[in-house]
């Protein structure tokens, strides 16, 4: 389970990314999936430190 959230992180933030690099007038799409990506990062730490 923690190697797929790490997985599904990686894939928004590489989909932020490109958004950005696209359509910097894209809305607040791009920074919403920033912020879900570094979230499922963060518990991916916090999961494996415990």
């Amino acid at each position: 389970m923690g190697n797929l959230l790490y997985f599904i992180a990686v894939i928004l933030i590489i989909l932020w990314i490109f958004g950005f690099v696209i359509s910097p007038f894209g809305g607040n799409l791009i920074h919403i999936l920033l912020v879900i990506a570094i979230i499922a990062i963060l518990l991916r730490i916090i999961k494996g430190a415990a």
